[in-house]
């Protein structure tokens, strides 16, 4: 086999193909937040843009009809627009002079009449992040479906609650499952508030709409709320050029998703561990070189959507402070990183449903688990009925020596408690304390309280 020469030249890619980002290839996000997507989303910006001048008699309705027929993105082409766009700092104006001449005479005038290129831009990304948020949307609902069956199957399904790694008390796993649930309704929630207050860009040179006033335009409010019903987003009350709470309410919203995501797969990725194995994905993932793993792939790629998403967010937070009417610099940091975020989370929410629809749970194992502690994880529930008959201070005493006879004799605490004569005349059912799938709290109610949340 010939190798090629160290250090030649890799071929052109033809698109970002996601080859080092599992968590989003492929996903329904990746589509919508490609350069044919982006392409897509600024074509409709601007035709929607002459279609509501038309609507309010500032174009004429044959402008509205060429410049929306023109608006194909199959008869542009998005390297060219790419490579043109570092002549001006963006892609919308080698975009408006292929527009331009796609429409030609006599309408050709009409396309982006009065805007500014971040009127473009800023609106079609709010039309990617919309059309996104439906695709995360989707994905949690999927999610929250699948844990819903899951906390109501193992409703009374006993495992051990883990505190700073170690055994604290029992809890189930219905209520570990629902705790995930409502997560992922918390971002739900948050998703379809955000989703729904997206707003258009339109402001002008300089945020004063004064060029759309010297074609004619009477009523700013009109015109900002024709475009938005155009292009299907919210009419702001001012231009936000240097205003950039719509992107840092996105940002938030995505992170926190990502997140809440990400603790779901932190947890399935601890109790997968092979020397705990309390649960298994549904179809895990094979190794390059050892055939009997099935890796917990989908946990995995949660996690990392969760480490990765905080820092974008906060390159998005810091653009928050753009100078003057339109800022240098501020607005163009945002962009990749803006994708990034909805790629990431996309992909997560895809990965989450996914792992939640496949995820096995194995009762036995967390049973088992949770006799590791010879019975030593209800010490509370003993505490707390013994210290009304004994005292608080000879019922500790008397447990901390128990706890330690379990530890050095390897024995069972039910056997070492049966052994304690001033427990034998106690009106108590020893056994019973003593089973850690008895000790369990409100965790069924709890439950039930949270599964009735829509």
């Amino acid at each position: 086999m010939t190798r090629p020469p160290f250090g030649r030249e890799a071929p052109p890619d033809d698109g970002d193909t996601g080859l080092l980002a599992p968590g989003w290839a492929g996903s329904p996000a990746a589509r919508a937040t490609g350069d044919s997507a982006y392409l897509r989303a600024l074509l409709d910006a601007e035709a929607a843009l002459t279609r509501a001048q038309a609507a309010l008699g500032l174009a004429p309705a044959g402008a509205a009809e060429a410049v929306t027929g023109a608006a194909d993105a199959a008869r542009f082409d998005v390297r060219s627009l790419a490579e043109r766009a570092r002549a001006g700092g963006n892609p919308v104006i080698p975009l408006v002079a292929d527009l331009t001449a796609a429409v030609g005479e006599p309408y050709g005038p009409y396309v982006h009449r009065g805007a500014t290129s971040q009127d473009i831009l800023d609106t079609a990304t709010m039309l990617v992040a919309a059309r996104t948020l439906d695709l995360v949307r989707a994905g949690l609902d999927r999610t929250e479906r699948a844990l819903a069956r899951l906390a109501a199957a193992h409703r009374d399904t006993p495992m051990p609650g883990r505190t700073l790694t170690q055994h604290a008390v029992p809890t189930t796993f219905g209520l570990k499952a629902a705790g995930w649930r409502s997560l992922v309704l918390d971002a739900r929630d948050r998703s379809t508030r955000v989703r729904a207050t997206l707003p258009v860009q339109l402001g002008g040179a300089a945020g004063t709409l004064a060029a759309f006033e010297a074609y004619g335009a009477r009523d700013a409010a009109e015109l900002t709320t024709a475009y938005a019903r155009e292009v299907g987003l919210a009419a702001p009350t001012l231009p936000w050029h240097a205003l950039r709470t719509p992107v840092a309410d996105l940002a938030g919203c995505l992170a926190f998703t990502a997140g809440a995501l990400g603790r779901i797969g932190e947890d399935v990725l601890a109790l997968s561990r092979t020397e705990t194995g309390e649960v298994t994905e549904g179809s895990g993932g094979g190794s390059s070189a050892m055939p009997h793993k099935a890796n917990p792939v989908r946990a995995t790629l949660l996690s990392a959507a969760a480490r990765r998403a905080p820092q974008l967010a906060a390159t998005l937070y810091g653009c928050l402070a753009a100078p003057d009417e339109r800022p240098a610099g501020a607005w163009h940091a945002e962009w990749e990183p803006l994708r990034d975020l909805l790629r990431l989370t996309g992909g997560a929410a895809r990965d989450a449903a996914d792992l939640a629809e496949g995820l096995r749970v194995h009762a036995e194992a967390m049973r088992r688990d949770l006799d590791l502690t010879r019975g030593l994880v209800v010490s509370e529930r003993l505490s707390a009925a013994l210290a009304p008959r004994l005292g608080r201070a000879r019922a500790r005493e008397l447990l901390t020596e128990i706890a330690r006879r379990t530890h050095t004799e390897g024995r069972q605490l039910a056997e070492i408690l049966a052994e304690q004569p001033e427990l034998k005349d106690l009106d108590l059912d020893l056994t019973d304390l003593a089973d850690p799938a008895h000790y369990t709290g409100f965790a069924g109610f709890l439950t039930d309280r949270a599964l009735e949340r829509r």
